[in-house]
């Protein structure tokens, strides 16, 4: 809120980057969420006066930073932001938020589905007290249905966590690979599913196809059946490709100090829907994307902005 306010420079070149992208729903992730949704609608104002109104939104509390009072990286060590539902050094940090032109239905909320509970899931926990307290999304699970005409298309939003910054029982990483599947069971008809109309898995899922650390099965297996990969490509990601990269470098998405560029960053529609067009919005240096320039970009986030054009023939 305070860097909405005061015209931080970073907000500035978010604002940017949304008015060029021209997306009818747009998902943010990592955006840090108050409890009334305040900051959500200063954005919203912000991106008004840029020509980018966004008149339907949608935030909840997620589960980072959301206290648990327990021990559940099994450190030791009570209050830290490991031991919170997700990590947080206070509650919202790093949260979720949709706009969309189109009015937005009631929204499903599995945020608070325990990791236990999950059919086929690889959890690991500190004690049997944490088990019984500890939730799956490390931010939140959103089914969230865009009223377009004809029906709902629903955007099933998700910001997983890093499988990384944890020690050899890998809990970070089978939690992020869990959270996808949780998707998975979702369209298999768990926990209220299958969603009533076409689907589309968006958000930061925190696994390459082939590079980085994270585990890839419940990746693969999506893809080999309910959804398709409309494999964007942006021409700054095949520009700035690390040396000895396996992926392909064009559908990155990310840009970290040390792991280096990644494709982290998706949206996935079933299988069956028709797809126009796909791209990720990562210009090359001195050749600006659609009016964007690379340094833009680079000022607005880490990320890159995913995006698809679909055909919906109902």
């Amino acid at each position: 809120m305070r860097d909405i306010t005061r015209g931080d420079a970073q907000v500035d070149a978010v604002v940017e980057v949304i008015r060029t992208a021209d997306a009818d729903v747009l998902l943010l992730t990592g955006i840090d969420m108050d409890g009334t949704g305040a900051t959500l609608e200063a954005l919203a104002t912000r991106l008004e006066e840029a020509g980018a109104p966004y008149p339907h939104r949608f935030t909840a509390p997620g589960n980072t930073g959301l206290r648990t009072g327990l021990d559940l990286d099994g450190d030791g060590r009570l209050e830290e932001p490991e031991d919170a539902q997700g990590f947080g050094r206070f509650p919202g940090e790093g949260g979720m938020a949709v706009l969309s032109r189109y009015p937005l239905g009631a929204v499903t909320e599995l945020t608070d589905v325990l990791w236990r509970d999950l059919p086929g899931g690889d959890p690991w926990f500190a004690s049997e007290a944490a088990a019984s307290v500890h939730r799956l999304s490390s931010v939140a699970h959103w089914d969230v249905p865009v009223l377009v005409q004809g029906g709902p298309l629903h955007l099933l939003a998700v910001s997983a966590t890093p499988p990384v910054f944890d020690g050899p029982e890998d809990r970070n990483g089978r939690r992020a690979q869990d959270e996808l599947r949780l998707w998975q069971a979702y369209l298999d008809g768990a926990f209220g599913g299958p969603p009533g109309g076409p689907a589309v898995v968006a958000g930061r899922l925190n696994v390459d196809p082939v590079d980085g650390e994270g585990l890839r099965d419940v990746f693969g297996a999506l893809l080999a059946g309910p959804l398709q990969d409309p494999a964007p490509e942006g021409p700054g990601g095949r520009a700035e490709a690390d040396p000895g990269h396996r992926g392909p470098p064009a559908q990155d998405t990310v840009d970290w100090d040390g792991p280096g560029n990644l494709r982290v960053d998706y949206l996935l529609p079933q299988a069956g829907l028709t797809l126009a067009a796909a791209g990720v919005l990562w210009p090359e240096e001195g050749a600006p994307l659609n009016g964007l320039s690379l340094a833009t970009a680079r000022a607005a986030s880490r990320h890159r902005l995913v995006w698809i054009d679909l055909v919906l023939d109902r």
